[in-house]
């Protein structure tokens, strides 16, 4: 008996849609196969010296220069006042003299006070000589991490990204500070880690 030809355009549809549907089954149980962990660079930082030291020195200059501000903008407060009661004594000449010699002095405060804290500011400079260094050291040990252990992704969790629930056991920032070589104390806020691979360098995580 003769097929239809309907018969077979229908039976071919149905079969490539069964072709696409199990190799979309494939890649789907191929990109969840891949795998994947967490870091939280705030706990990495913390544990590397270098980056306290940096906050230590960040901390200093910025009182320094906050002070150094301060005392300006006391400067001018003190010849505001004077101005004030001098001003009715004061020929118009004099008098104006004064008025600018304060609203200089005001300028030079908040040109300094933008110079240190505003965009592009001294302190903004000062923390990326110091800190980025030490950031991209970390960026490094974490890409070679992963290449080492095959991960596709590894997640920053004090990043932008949102983690409304994390496993600690995809936790392998000990993992990084171990390859960068640093000591570090246990966690208090995480679930329970394995002790480090790397004798002597870090306590045992209990």
């Amino acid at each position: 008996m003769r097929v239809p030809s309907d018969f077979k355009f229908k039976n071919y549809l149905r079969m490539k849609k069964l072709i696409v549907s199990v190799l979309f089954v494939v890649c789907t149980v191929f990109s969840f196969a891949q795998k994947f962990a967490y870091v939280d660079t705030e706990y990495i930082l913390k544990n590397i010296p270098e980056y306290n030291d940096a906050q230590a020195q960040l901390d200093e200059l910025s009182i320094q220069w906050q002070k150094e501000i301060e005392t300006r903008f006391a400067e001018i407060d003190k010849m505001y006042k004077d101005f004030q009661n001098e001003a009715v004594l004061l020929p118009a000449d004099a008098k104006k003299k004064k008025e600018d010699a304060i609203v200089s002095k005001e300028k030079e405060a908040k040109d300094l006070q933008k110079k240190r804290f505003g965009k592009d500011s001294d302190l903004t400079k000062k923390r990326q000589e110091l800190v980025k260094p030490i950031q991209e050291k970390i960026y490094n040990a974490i890409e070679e991490y992963a290449n080492e252990s095959g991960y596709a992704v590894i997640f920053d969790k004090s990043g932008s990204l949102t983690m409304l629930y994390s496993n600690g056991k995809y936790d392998v920032s000990d993992q990084i500070l171990d390859k960068l070589g640093y000591t570090y104390s246990k966690r208090t806020d995480e679930s329970p880690k394995k002790e480090s691979s790397k004798g002597g360098n870090t306590e045992v995580k209990k």
